[in-house]
């Protein structure tokens, strides 16, 4: 550990939800305990993504809304960094900021969630079931075209409650997200490879700072998992090499084995019917050539159109 001056003081950038509460302590907890005497302090803020909840992310700007505000509060140095989902970060970084810093990866596939407790397979056809993510529609619908998917926003916490006061039959949730809050008891079923993928970095926590600030950047660096970090190096490369964002229903996995890398890929049209996968292993050092060769195979496929169309709708 670090020894660190004890008037030295770290301020977090956070959204307000009780989970990027749960994630700035976690952070913060790590920081004290890697640097003793170091304080850390907590900027709590309220972002534009948190305030618009009666539209769908996809048609008011994607989750990269969940991050102006912290980010303008970096630049303004009212802030030394902000913690975030690596699932709200775009894939190019905000002009003056770097997010370089991952923390180990927690459960990263979706979960099921049913107020009758059946499964995906179980429930009847015509279950509403509530998702916000363009990419957890795809599946849905290629996986149960005879469910009826409805969009669902809100904080974890509110989208429970919208479930449990009958607006749903199901919804599904990330996994992370509920393991962190306590609430994995209320999982039905996990959804995950090879039939169900997940967002590209989704269960990963990063940090962000100030592009350049070397002492901020030493004081993250014994945060940094280095399996995760090349793990979302390879779902990122994917997801920049085709357009990714929150407006294309993309899924990438990557994980490893020894030396190995595996990484799956998937692009799909929000209603199902067409979906497009690709899986490629190989030696771990070989990440930017792996995703390369996943995203030109998807782009063979078709990917481009399915982008270029969703791009004329946007």
């Amino acid at each position: 550990m670090t020894p660190i001056n004890s008037k030295r003081c770290i301020k977090i950038a956070t959204r307000k939800s009780e989970l990027a509460l749960w994630q700035a302590n976690h952070v913060a907890g790590l920081l004290r305990d890697q640097h003793p005497g170091l304080k850390v302090e907590l900027l709590p803020m309220v972002t534009r993504g948190d305030i618009i909840l009666d539209q769908p992310l996809a048609e008011i700007g994607g989750k990269g809304l969940f991050l102006k505000e912290l980010e303008r509060a970096l630049l303004r140095e009212e802030a030394d960094i902000a913690v975030h989902s690596m699932t709200d970060v775009p894939v190019e970084d905000a002009p003056g900021l770097v997010v370089d810093i991952v923390l180990e990866r927690a459960n990263p596939f979706d979960a099921l969630l049913s107020n009758s407790g059946q499964s995906m397979a179980e429930l009847p056809a015509g279950s509403r079931v509530g998702t916000s993510s363009l990419r957890r529609q795809c599946q849905l619908n290629f996986t149960r075209p005879d469910l009826q998917v409805m969009d669902l926003r809100g904080n974890v916490n509110t989208r429970i409650r919208k479930l449990q006061d009958g607006e749903y039959d199901a919804i599904i949730l990330a996994c992370a997200g509920l393991e962190r809050l306590g609430l994995d008891h209320l999982v039905t079923e996990t959804l995950c490879p090879p039939k169900w993928l997940p967002s590209a970095t989704q269960g990963t926590i990063g940090v962000q700072c100030r592009e350049g600030d070397e002492a901020v950047s030493m004081l993250m660096q014994p945060l940094l998992h280095p399996d995760t970090a090349l793990r979302t190096q390879a779902e990122r490369s994917v997801a920049t090499l085709l357009e990714g964002s929150c407006q294309v229903p993309l899924a990438v996995f990557a994980q490893t084995s020894g030396s190995q890398l595996q990484i799956t890929g998937l692009v799909g049209t929000p209603d199902g019917k067409t979906v497009l996968r690709s899986e490629i292993s190989g030696e771990s050092v070989q990440v930017a050539k792996l995703a390369e060769k996943i995203a030109q195979d998807l782009l063979r496929q078709g990917a481009d159109q399915i982008i270029a169309a969703l791009a004329m709708i946007d």
